[in-house]
């Protein structure tokens, strides 16, 4: 029998297995994300890190193993019955995916005007809210196409935010950005998971950005969030994925990372020394 959600992890994945035609992906796959944590993916291009997010929504089924969110099991479930499922999941995709005829009140509103349960004040106010938390709350009239591309992203963070899932799925949330606008993004989303307390995946190539929200907390303000160093959250709170080859080859906290001997985790990080350890 499946265990009661509220005494199970967010995410389990158990011996999960992928394959398209002859190319295998997912061999072997094992890890558990508690609830109210953050879990930070890295691994090589091609590795299967975003459908690992894709396996988490149901979007892809795996060919062997087990997946469970928030102790329910999910990879047996029917197309009907994932919707609930996802009712409770947000999810960023690389791309940002707005809807470029909407504002970006629209935009966020978008699946809770959906749902037809709210009455349009409430979705204005959750609207107005989550744009505190993104820093953008001057902008709920433009359109996409009067922001720029950090704007987008934090928009699309807010979105997924809107209508307060529990777990919060990012891909991505800062490639090609350059420095500041990603910065501003990590913030947003540490914003989301210290002042929103959500279940974070996220999966990432920038080593910057990783340490970064590994190492920071969002404090909450009377003027917004505000962010301060936090170097020994890591241990407790966000754990780091390293899935090469088809298998999880670590999990654990920031210093065990860097102390790690696996040989794709070492070369990685050969040379790199976070700013919080340097």
């Amino acid at each position: 029998m499946d265990a009661p959600a509220s005494a199970a992890p967010a995410v389990s994945f158990e011996h999960v297995a992928l394959a398209f035609d002859d190319v295998v992906v997912l061999r072997d796959v094992n890890f558990t994300i508690a609830d109210g944590h953050m879990a930070i993916v890295m691994g090589p291009s091609g590795g299967g890190k975003s459908l690992l997010l894709k396996l988490i929504l149901g979007l892809v089924r795996p060919d062997s193993g087990v997946i469970r969110i928030h102790g329910v099991r999910i990879d047996t479930m029917s197309e009907r019955e994932l919707m609930v499922v996802r009712d409770e999941i947000g999810m960023l995709f690389q791309e940002g995916a707005l809807f470029d005829s909407l504002t970006v009140e629209e935009n966020i509103g978008f699946k809770l005007k959906d749902g037809g349960h709210l009455a349009p004040d409430v979705i204005r106010a959750r609207v107005e809210e989550m744009l505190a938390v993104t820093g953008l709350r001057e902008f709920i009239d433009r359109s996409p196409a009067e922001l720029s591309g950090g704007q987008r992203r934090r928009v699309a963070v807010a979105r997924a935010m809107a209508a307060r899932p529990h777990l919060l799925l990012l891909d991505e949330p800062t490639s090609g950005l350059d420095p500041i606008t990603a910065r501003s993004v990590d913030d947003a989303i540490l914003a989301l998971r210290d002042v929103e307390h959500v279940t974070l995946v996220l999966v990432t190539h920038q080593l910057e950005d990783a340490f970064y929200m590994a190492g920071h907390e969002a404090i909450a303000t009377p003027t917004g969030a505000h962010i301060v160093p936090a170097p020994h959250r890591s241990a407790r709170d966000v754990t780091f994925l390293v899935l090469n080859d088809g298998v999880i080859t670590f999990e654990g906290g920031i210093d065990a990372l860097l102390a790690s001997d696996d040989d794709y985790t070492h070369a990685s990080l050969s040379g790199w020394v976070p700013p919080l350890h340097a």
